[in-house]
Parts: C-alpha cells; structure tokens; sequence
C-alpha cells in the first residue's frame, strides 16, 4: 500500500504472507527435483581413475600424458597454421599486386637469416659472455662494490678478481656485507674489524618486500615514494659513494659484483627505491650488465655472477655455482655442505635425530618434512636439494668465525690499501655502521649453525680459462636442439612418428630401451631405474623459496 507523501510503496509484508511464499518456492522445488528424477537426469560420476592394483598403472598414466601431450600440439599447430593464413589474406589485400610466390621466398629468407643468428649466439658458451659482461663492469667502473655474504665473508672473495680491479688502476673496491640479519651481532662486529684493516666495509641488508610495499601503495591510492622500511645501511652506503663523488670532482659509476646469490640486484633495488633489476630465487638470473642512474651524479652498473672454477672444494662449488646441483649430485653437494657444519645444531636446527653419516641426516629429514617416494620410502635426493636450497638462500642462520690473526691478501700491500682508502671518510663509515648493527634484529647464537669456511673461492676472469663442456652435457644439448628444430620446422612428420611408436611400443618398453649399460644386467635395479624415470616430474616438484637473491 503505498503511503501518502512518499515516491515508493513499502515493500514490506506480513510474516504470514512471506512464510506462505517460502513454502511455495519449497514445494516448487521438489516437484523440479521428483520430475528431474522421473527423467533419468543424474549427476556425472567422477573418473575414479586407474585402481592401484592394476597391473602396469604407470604406463597406462604414461600413455594417457602422451596422448594428450599431443592433441595440445595438435590445437597449437593448427592455430599456427589458421593465424598464417590470415596473414597472408591481409597482406594480398593491402598489396594485390605481391604474389603469394614472392611473399613466401621472403618469409623463407627471413627465416633463415634468424636460423643463422640462432646459431651462431648458440654456438658461444653462455659463461664466455658472463666472462665479457664482468670485464665490461669493472672496465667502466670508477668505484667497484664486492657484495659478501655475512655468513661466510671469506668464502664470497675471489682474489682473481679483486686482482683485476687492482691491476685497472685508480678504481676504489669497497665490501658490501649483505644478508647481515641472518648472522649474530657479535659475529657481525668481528667481521666489520676483521674486514675494514684491509678495505671500507658496509654493513648492509637489502629489501626483500618491494613487490608487497607497491601493492599497498597501489591500493591505498598514495603519490608518494616508496619508502622501503625493511633495508638497513642504506645511508651509510649513499653518503659513502655521494662523498667520494664530492671528493672526485665529477660524476662516478658503480659496479657491483659478486657471487650469485649474494644479493647483488637487491641492493641496487634498495638503493634505487624501486623494483629495477630482476631478482628471484635462482642462482645466475642477472646475465648481462644493466645501467641503473640513481641521481644525476652516480650511476649504478649490475653485473653477471662470478664463475667458479673447478679447482674449488667440492663445498665452494656447492654454495657458490648455480650449475654445482646440476653437474655435482644432490646428495653429494648437499654432503659436502653438511661436513663444514656443526652437527650438534644441525640437529637443533632441522629438529631430527642424532646421524652418523649424512645419508642417515638426508632419511631422517626426509621423513620430518614428509618427502617420500613412491612406496613410501624417503627421498633422500628431494632432502638433500632442501638442505642445499636452504644453505643458498635467505632462510637460514649460520656463521663462520673470522682468522684468528690477521694477514692482507696476496694481491694487497700497505701501498695499495691506503690509495683503496682515500677518498673516503671512514669516521662517518664507522659511525653508520655502528647504527646499522643496533638496527638489525640478528638471530641469536644458540639458533644459528657454526659453519667453517673453507676460504677464498677461486673465480675465472679470462675466457680461455674457462673449461669445456663435458661430452654428457654437449650430446644432451645436441639432442634438445634437433628436438627442438624437429618440431618446430616439421610437426607433422614428428606426430606420425610418435603414433607409429606409441602403437608399436608402451612407454614402458620405451624407458626400457633406454636403460644404461650398467643398469641392463641386473633385473631388480632396471625396474626400479624406469620407474624413477616415469616420476621423475613428480619427484623435482618441490618448490623451496626463498627472499634473496
């Protein structure tokens, strides 16, 4: 009813007259679901799948991958093949007097000037051009910044190429303790005196919450810059290089260098204020050099990550080469880690039983974090690759002791650390890093891990020096390559292929095929290789991530 001097009626009804029309809506409803019933209408059962029990179920699963792998390529080359013609169908009808004939030999011609470029990038090794970029960085540097991990200081210096920089003549090196947080302060204090005899140190801890802090700011509509709370020693770092730039006279470039994964594009974020340079956590993101202006005055230069020559202990190899996991087994890699750590807090630590070798730490972990194979039994590999991603990355506390006496460098003498030293005012270096250790909330010392630093880590600097593939690693990238041309220049005769084999053979029969001389005689040790090769996928899923660098 609608009530003098108001626009609209009042919706509202009696309780009687709104319970009557529930109850209607409910008796519809049923009646719906009586005649849907009459009908034969039922839900879809799910695909329960194939039963354990089954025999052969991993080929079956292997099998049904392949097929569907290949109506995905299918979809994709069709689609290919539809956008092609409409390209050709536009460019006749802008330009009708180009035959299709002239049209394709330009297309052939294109492709093979790219194919030829292809080649001959893909015929240099990919650490030769590491090697390039790095010259590049320290040629055009006027001041160089070392960044170190303050977990193992020692371990992040590379003589080689702190010779270099020396040897360049008139360039200042300065040392960059990163990830100083994961380190207790007594440690940090002892490093800080051990360091800065020889060269100005900086303790420093970059921001690892830049993408979370945007976020925000794009939410809460904000026109002022980001203000990154979570870096630490970043002043003392910028009234560093703005004093020497006043000292110098004329504007300056900055190069940083180090190790991969010791946070070299996270400083230069922090320091710039923004998310500029790639960071991830993956070792050897950063592949070639990247100019970042941070003022009118200062200009900041990234750089690849150090090579590790091969030389090193089997522990350096591990800690600081990405390709170390890939070339060096997991569990030895991860061995090697653990044989330089203190057992007693390795054991603290990861919360597991006392061991006595480190295949029996690798089961025990493996059984704490629930890592476990087909059958139940534990993944050892799987607990090595976590302890090793944990040791790399930003996760864990450790630390090692400083030299009980200290002793320059071989490439250093009294000469070269007082012309390294000028231009710098080391009271206010002090001063800033004295406020940034009070700053850094440090674990404590009885949660960190003891580590023994097996000292410098030898780089290589010079292309010849760099060692050649392995012939394992040359035929498997041979392999990958003809694959990929295969498939890319003539699909349609790789599909036929693959059904011709996938009908004659099970991919069961295929991993068999395959199977090493070693493995070839003994029955038991065969079925189980091709069982590890069916999962293989499933076993190197786990994602183990971390902040840094």
């Amino acid at each position: 009813m609608k009530r003098p001097k108001l626009k609209k009626a009042s919706k509202r009804m009696t309780c009687h007259k709104r319970y009557k029309i529930q109850k209607k809506i409910r008796e519809h409803h049923r009646k719906l679901r009586k005649e849907a019933k009459k009908r034969g209408h039922k839900k879809r059962r799910k695909d329960p799948g194939v039963p354990n029990s089954a025999p052969f179920k991993e080929a079956l699963l292997r099998e049904a991958e392949i097929r569907k792998q290949r109506l995905e390529e299918l979809k994709q080359q069709q689609k290919l093949d539809r956008q092609k013609e409409q390209e050709k169908k536009r460019k006749l009808g802008t330009n009708p007097g180009v035959e299709p004939s002239n049209l394709e030999l330009v297309k052939e011609e294109l492709g093979q000037c790219k194919a030829k470029n292809k080649a001959k990038s893909g015929k240099q090794n990919p650490k030769k051009l590491y090697c390039q970029e790095l010259k590049k960085v320290i040629e055009t540097s006027n001041v160089v910044l070392e960044v170190l991990d303050a977990r193992d200081p020692l371990g992040c210096r590379c003589p080689q190429v702190e010779e270099a920089i020396v040897q360049g003549g008139q360039k200042k090196l300065i040392l960059v303790l990163n990830k100083s947080d994961l380190v207790p302060k007594e440690n940090l204090e002892n490093w800080l005196n051990y360091l800065k005899k020889e060269l100005p140190t900086v303790v420093f801890r970059a921001s690892t919450n830049l993408k979370a802090k945007e976020k925000i700011i794009k939410v809460r509509k904000k026109a002022a810059p980001f203000k990154s709370e979570a870096c630490v020693g970043k002043e003392g770092l910028w009234k560093l290089l703005e004093g020497f730039q006043e000292t110098w006279g004329k504007a300056i470039r900055v190069g940083v260098i180090g190790f991969p994964n010791v946070g070299k594009s996270s400083i230069i974020n922090s320091l710039k204020q923004d998310q500029i340079c790639n960071v991830g956590v993956s070792m050897g993101l950063t592949r070639s050099m990247q100019v970042v202006p941070l003022d009118k005055q200062i200009t900041i230069i990234d750089s690849p990550g150090f090579i590790v020559s091969p030389l090193n202990s089997a522990t350096a190899l591990a800690l600081r080469s990405p390709a170390s996991i890939e070339v060096i087994k997991p569990v030895e890699a991860a061995s090697a880690i653990l044989s330089q750590a203190d057992a007693r807090q390795v054991v603290l630590k990861f919360t597991v039983p006392d061991f006595k070798n480190s295949l029996e730490f690798f089961t025990s972990l493996a059984q704490r974090r629930g890592l476990h194979q087909k059958g139940g039994s534990p993944n050892v590999e799987g607990a090595a690759k976590l302890l090793w991603s944990e040791w790399t990355g930003a996760s864990l506390a450790y630390y090692c002791h400083p030299p009980t006496s200290w002793t320059p460098s071989s490439h250093f003498n009294e000469g070269i650390m007082t012309d390294m030293k000028w231009g710098f005012n080391l009271e206010e270096l002090e001063k800033n890093n004295a406020h940034t250790i009070q700053a850094i909330k440090g674990p404590r010392l009885a949660s960190s891990i003891l580590f023994w630093s097996s000292g410098l880590t030898n780089g290589i600097i010079e292309e010849k020096d760099i060692p050649e593939e392995l012939p394992k690693q040359k035929k498997r990238k041979q392999e990958e390559g003809e694959d990929c041309r295969d498939i890319d220049s003539n699909q349609e005769n790789a599909d036929e292929e693959t059904d011709e084999k996938s009908s004659d053979m099970s991919p069961a029969e295929e991993a068999w095929e395959v199977l090493p001389e070693e493995f070839q005689a003994d029955e038991q040790s065969a079925q189980s290789y091709v069982l590890d090769k069916i999962t293989e996928e499933e076993d190197d899923a786990y994602d183990f991530s971390t902040d840094y660098v």
